[in-house]
C-alpha cells in the first residue's frame, strides 16, 4: 500500500515533482535501511506512470499494481522515496528533458547526467538515495553510469522481469540499476537477480578479451584515463589478448540495432500517437519520424546483421571470457549543445552500447577513472547468464584499485 512520500529535499531536479509515489520497505529485509529511487517507467499502484511526458501522464491512468522489480525490492526492505526524471518514453541518451528539464550531474556540473535514466543517475550520484532503478534498450544505464561515475548494470535480457514498466523495444529493454559503490551494488544485485547463494562470489572469468577497436572509437584521452583500470583487470584475469570484435569495422555495428529497436519503439506507441498527437521535443520527434519509415526489407537485411554479430561475439567470449571496453567514448557533453553538435558523440557511444544490445549478454560499467576530473568508465561484457561472474569482478577490481 502506497503513503504519502515525505518532502524531498532535490536541489539536483532528479526528482519528479508531480508524483508523491512512496513505499515503505519491509521491517525486516537483507536490504532494510536502504533507500532507492525508479525512473518514471515503473508503475507503482496507485499513481500514474508519467514516462517523462506530460501528455502519455494525462492520458494514461493510475496503475493498479506496482511493478514486480519496485515490489521485490521494498519487500526485501528498501524503501522507494520517489520516482526520477525520464528522458521522454526512454527515447533519448543525454539526460536533457523538454518538459521537466535536466537532472544535475553531482560529479560534472555543467554537463548532462546522460539519459535516459538520468534522474535516477543523478539522485544516487549526489547522495539522495543509496541506488535507484533505471532501464537499458540502447544505453540508458551505461551512458549514465559512466557520465556520472556509478556502478551500473545492464544484465543479460529477460533476467529481471519486465512486468509493470513502460516498454520501448521489448527485444532490447531491461532493467538495470546504480550504485556507488560495489558493496551497495552487489547486494542490491542479489535481489535482482534472484540469487540465493548469499552471495555474489561466482568464479572469476578465466581470459580477458581488450577490444582493440572498441578503445578506438574513443577519445585518445579516455583510452589514456582508462589504462591503468584495463591494467588492473588484465593482472587479476591473468591471461588476455588484443581483438578487433568486427573485422569490418565497429562502425557498421550499430545500424542493425537502431533498425530493430526503431521499429519496435515505433511499433509499441504508434497507436497512441496517432489518437493523441503529444508533444515532443524535436530530438525524440526526429526518432519517431524516422522509425515510422523503416521498411520492411530494411528490417530483414538488420536481422541478417544482427545474426552476424550475435554469431561474431559468441566466439569472442567462448571459454570463460570477459571483453573490456569503454562505456562511453567521451567524458559528459556540456547541456545545452546544439543536438547536431551531439550527433558523431551519439553515433560512436552507439557503437560501444550496441554490442551487448544486440547479444543479450550483460555490461557493467566501472566508475575508476577520470578525465581532468570527470568520470569515464570502463565496461565489463560477458555471454548471457554472466552478470553475478561480472559483479563479483568488478567488486575485486575496485578493492585491488583502493589497494
Amino acid at each position: 500500500m502506497t503513503q504519502p512520500r515525505p518532502k524531498i529535499d532535490d536541489p539536483l531536479n532528479a526528482f519528479c515533482k508531480d508524483t508523491d509515489a512512496y513505499l515503505e520497505g519491509a521491517a525486516d529485509g537483507p536490504l532494510s535501511g536502504l533507500t532507492f529511487a525508479a525512473k518514471d517507467i515503473f508503475d507503482v499502484a496507485g499513481h500514474v506512470t508519467g514516462g517523462g511526458n506530460p501528455d502519455w501522464k494525462a492520458t494514461h491512468q493510475p496503475a493498479g499494481k506496482t511493478a514486480w522489480v519496485v515490489q521485490v525490492l521494498v519487500d526485501a526492505g528498501a524503501t522507494m522515496v520517489g520516482k526520477t526524471l525520464t528522458d521522454e518514453l526512454t527515447r533519448g541518451i543525454f539526460g536533457e528533458n523538454a518538459h521537466y528539464g535536466t537532472p544535475v550531474n553531482p560529479n560534472a556540473p555543467g554537463r548532462v547526467p546522460g539519459g535516459s535514466s538520468s534522474g535516477s543517475a543523478s539522485a544516487v550520484a549526489g547522495g539522495l538515495v543509496d541506488f535507484a532503478l533505471g532501464s537499458d534498450t540502447g544505453g540508458s544505464v551505461r551512458v549514465p553510469a559512466s557520465f556520472c561515475g556509478l556502478y551500473g548494470l545492464r544484465p543479460t535480457h529477460g533476467r529481471i522481469p519486465l512486468d509493470g514498466i513502460l516498454i520501448q523495444a521489448p527485444s532490447y529493454d531491461t532493467i538495470g540499476w546504480f550504485a556507488r559503490d560495489p558493496e551497495t551494488f552487489a547486494r542490491v544485485g542479489q535481489i535482482l537477480l534472484q540469487n540465493s547463494t548469499g552471495s555474489i562470489v561466482p568464479p572469476r572469468p578465466r581470459r580477458l578479451v581488450i577490444a582493440q577497436d572498441a578503445f578506438e572509437v574513443a577519445d585518445k584521452e579516455v583510452v589514456d584515463a582508462l589504462q591503468p583500470v584495463v591494467d588492473v583487470v588484465a593482472s587479476l584475469i591473468g591471461a588476455s589478448t588484443t581483438e578487433r570484435l568486427s573485422p569490418a569495422g565497429l562502425s557498421g555495428w550499430p545500424g542493425q540495432q537502431q533498425v530493430l529497436q526503431g521499429r519496435e519503439a515505433w511499433e509499441t506507441v504508434r497507436d497512441w500517437l496517432d489518437r493523441t498527437n503529444p508533444r515532443f521535443s524535436f530530438e525524440v520527434t526526429e526518432r519517431y519520424v524516422t522509425s515510422r519509415a523503416i521498411s520492411d526489407e530494411e528490417v530483414q537485411a538488420a536481422k541478417t546483421a544482427k545474426m552476424e554479430v550475435v554469431e561474431r561475439m559468441k566466439d569472442v567470449l567462448s571459454g570463460d571470457t570477459v571483453v573490456c571496453l569503454p562505456t562511453t567514448a567521451s567524458p559528459a557533453p556540456p547541456t545545452g549543445q546544439r543536438t547536431s553538435a551531439r550527433n558523431g558523440i551519439r553515433q560512436r557511444n552507439s557503437s560501444l552500447c550496441c554490442i551487448a544490445g544486440t547479444t543479450g549478454g550483460p555490461q557493467i560499467n566501472l566508475p575508476l577513472a577520470q578525465l581532468d576530473g570527470l568520470p569515464v568508465g570502463l565496461s565489463l561484457l560477458g555471454p548471457p547468464g554472466s552478470d553475478e561472474a561480472l559483479i563479483g569482478l568488478a567488486r575485486e577490481v575496485a578493492a585491488a584499485m583502493q589497494g
